[in-house]
């Protein structure tokens, strides 16, 4: 198991990817700053603080994306949902309120800005989490592309579940199809006309994760949305971070007909594109069957399924990430980059 190491001496894009220079970016340069052995230290979707018998998880979370507005979605929504998302991720599903802030171009429309509060409101008003308070600045004309957001969060957790809790025999459990966001997003920003219903999955999932975490209890071990770097970033960041194995399989993983497509006309791997509205958790297994069936009635949910388990915990395998095609076995490599820039 070989931690992410900042080499670099300048920022480059590839730090704001969500692969392994961004979170040796994270690591080299910021978990320090609450001092040794804090909440920034573990990386996690939020921090956690004590709050009577329940938690407080408080999160952030900057949004640029080109184009602002694309299918299934647009920067408000997106922001709205980001947020609310990272919250559930470390089990608070209560949101008790958000800010946003925005940071305009000098020119930008008046109706724009319009559209986009009224996605925050349609979005906020979906999760039960209100906006509650904000900042606004604007730059001169060519010094920001647009428009920039940046949100934060407060919600209460009665059990706070990390990221880094995969345990072995633990199955690999997300709620639907996989790269819709990265994949919608990159078509419409360069016009490829792709046909079929690609839209991007961009939602709030407190409701859907409170219903998981209402079904599974405290079978429920690990938590994390699958956003820039996608799955494999994702699972590669948990396994390493719990020094267990995991194997996914590849006729397992679920993909619209449209993503698919469009993967393959673009030659990319989908399992490392951005997801907006789908979450990966780590199952005990005697819990598996109540929290699918919990995940399948719930709209956000209906196509979940299990792609992979917890296969080994310890030893020299420690935070490999594998998919089983079938015909054997290859190791999935997290990246330093992403190959779909600038969708979240």
């Amino acid at each position: 198991m070989i931690k992410p190491t900042l080499t670099d001496d300048l920022v480059h894009m590839k730090h704001g990817a969500g692969g392994r220079a961004m979170r040796a970016l994270i690591e080299g340069v910021f978990v320090d700053l609450e001092g040794e052995g804090g909440e920034a230290a573990r990386m996690d979707d939020g921090a956690a603080i004590p709050f009577g018998d329940k938690w407080l998880v408080v999160t952030t979370d900057a949004h640029v994306i080109k184009p602002l507005f694309f299918p299934g979605g647009d920067i408000g929504r997106l922001a709205v949902s980001g947020v609310v998302n990272d919250l559930a991720m470390m089990g608070a599903t209560e949101v008790l309120a958000l800010t946003s802030s925005m940071i305009i171009e000098e020119g930008f429309p008046i109706e724009l800005l319009r559209r986009v509060k009224a996605s925050m409101k349609a979005a906020s008003r979906e999760a039960s989490a209100p906006v509650l308070t904000g900042d606004t600045k604007v730059m001169g004309r060519g010094e920001i592309d647009g428009l920039v957001m940046s949100t934060s969060g407060l919600g209460v957790a009665a059990r706070v579940v990390r990221d880094a809790g995969l345990r072995l025999g633990d199955a690999i459990v997300i709620n639907g199809s996989i790269g819709d966001h990265g994949l919608a997003v990159m078509s419409a920003r360069h016009d490829l006309g792709l046909q079929g219903e690609l839209r991007s999955d961009v939602a709030p999932l407190n409701g859907l994760v409170r219903v998981v975490l209402a079904a599974g209890g405290e079978a429920i071990h690990a938590m994390k949305d699958p956003t820039r770097g996608g799955v494999t970033s994702a699972l590669s960041e948990m396994a390493e971070k719990a020094g267990v194995s995991v194997v996914l399989e590849e006729s397992s993983l679920p993909m619209s007909d449209a993503a698919r497509a469009a993967a393959d006309l673009l030659g990319i791997d989908p399992l490392g594109v951005a997801n907006e509205g789908k979450a990966l958790f780590g199952v005990a297994p005697d819990a598996l069957d109540r929290v699918l069936a919990a995940m399948r009635a719930h709209p956000l949910g209906a196509r979940a399924v299990c792609i992979g388990r917890v296969v080994a915990q310890g030893g020299p395998t420690a935070g490999t990430l594998l998919l089983d095609t079938g015909f054997g076995h290859r190791r999935l490599f997290e990246r330093d980059g992403e190959p779909l820039p600038r969708i979240c």
